[in-house]
């Protein structure tokens, strides 16, 4: 069916496409520290990926067809035809996935950080193994230890 019936496929190549703005966008901005680059990116997700309701009108006098569109999508084209009640019902969903994606993307920082970070108490990971001294305190090997200079 996928073949046949062309709005999936609109929606799969719209999905395709926003990750392939968001992976590029979140490459663009790695002169950001983390935390904003992650809400940045967030932001811009859940603007991609807002959904609204929409009404266009048909050849036929009084017929109209109405679906879910990207709200982005909705609001620049009630921007366009100048037609108010999309732009109201679009902007308010738009604001929303937007924000959204800011507390989802600070919240996938958080959740990235506190798993890479080392201050677990609840000891070495697998690949994290310590070698242990003659004296079997790791921690006293690893303040003396001095790294090599070059002069």
């Amino acid at each position: 069916m996928l073949i046949s019936d062309s709005l999936p496929q609109l929606w799969l190549s719209y999905f395709v496409l926003s990750l392939l703005v968001l992976v590029t966008g979140y490459l663009g901005v790695r002169f950001l520290p983390k935390l904003p680059r992650w809400v940045v990116t967030g932001v811009v997700a859940g603007m991609l990926w807002a959904v609204a309701p929409f009404t266009s009108p048909l050849l036929e006098d009084g017929e109209h067809y109405s679906g879910l569109a990207p709200a982005i999508v909705v609001a620049a084209v009630g921007v366009l035809q100048g037609d108010g009640g999309q732009l109201a019902v679009a902007t308010p969903l738009l604001l929303v996935g937007m924000a959204i994606g800011g507390v989802l993307g600070a919240l996938l920082y958080i959740w990235r950080r506190r798993r890479h970070s080392g201050d677990d108490n609840d000891g070495p990971r697998g690949g994290d193994k310590q070698r242990k001294s003659t004296s079997g305190n790791a921690r006293d090997d690893d303040a003396r230890r001095r790294e090599p200079v070059l002069n």
